[in-house]
């Protein structure tokens, strides 16, 4: 590569940069566009990132009506010359100015946001899956109930403030999560204690059939042999007098 082929390769990739970080308001930008310059809808559209069918709906008021228009040159988003010079030349592209401003970080994702009326049953799900799905760790779990840790190693350890009042409800019912939020992380902690999903979900299933089955067969049971025994609750003088009479 020559040094000429290197410079014009690095300003394609410093401009590719440049274009990525996006107007802050492109609509904004774009009725101010409208309202201020000779510029096509493409050439709008190119710059703003937006469709030329809402360009063109921005400029009827059909949709935006009362947007406030923003001036991308006083925002240093573009240069007076650079205007000028596709407005001369309606087939010419618009770039976007170099900022100095420095590129905005994603923030991390942090703990679920749940509302104030669903706080006071995070405990009560914490409790739930603790008890009824030991695999989901920890980091699942605060992912799930929008927790911490230490919130989560007191209920475990019983020294909640809370621990003789907690009842162990799904998260899902409460309203923390999602049934299938719920389901992913349970599979996912089964893998990672080297258990197949498939394979427990088939073992939950036949032990459902089998409960379900022995309560049918008990209820048939009690129904064959007359149903509920009252003679313990009979008084001790009935039961007397009838032995009495069975005597004579």
């Amino acid at each position: 590569m020559t040094l000429n082929n290197f410079r014009e390769e690095k300003n394609k990739m410093a401009k590719a940069a440049q274009e990525s970080q996006g107007l802050l308001m492109p609509k904004a930008t774009s009725v101010w566009l409208i309202e201020n310059t000779a510029l096509t809808f493409k050439q709008i559209a190119d710059f703003t990132g937006i469709t030329e069918i809402e360009v063109e709906a921005l400029a009827n008021e059909e949709i935006g009506k009362g947007l406030v228009g923003r001036d991308p040159i006083e925002h240093g988003e573009l240069t007076r010359e650079e205007l000028d010079r596709c407005e001369s030349n309606p087939g010419e592209s618009l770039s976007i100015s170099k900022r100095d401003l420095p590129t905005a970080k994603i923030r991390s994702k942090g703990p679920r946001y749940t509302p104030v009326s669903k706080r006071g049953d995070k405990p009560d799900a914490i409790a739930y899956i603790l008890k009824f799905n030991p695999e989901i760790s920890d980091a699942q779990i605060c992912k799930l109930v929008g927790t911490t840790k230490p919130t989560i190693a007191s209920i475990r350890e019983k020294s909640h403030p809370n621990t003789p009042n907690l009842r162990p409800r799904h998260p899902a019912e409460l309203g923390l999560c999602t049934y299938q939020e719920f389901e992913t992380a349970y599979n996912k902690g089964l893998k990672a204690a080297g258990k197949d999903p498939e394979t427990i979900k088939a073992q939950r299933e036949a032990a459902l059939l089998q409960t379900q089955e022995n309560d049918r067969q008990n209820a048939q049971s009690n129904a064959s042999t007359g149903g509920f025994d009252f003679s313990n609750f009979l008084p001790d003088s009935m039961t007397s007098s009838g032995n009495n009479s069975s005597d004579n």
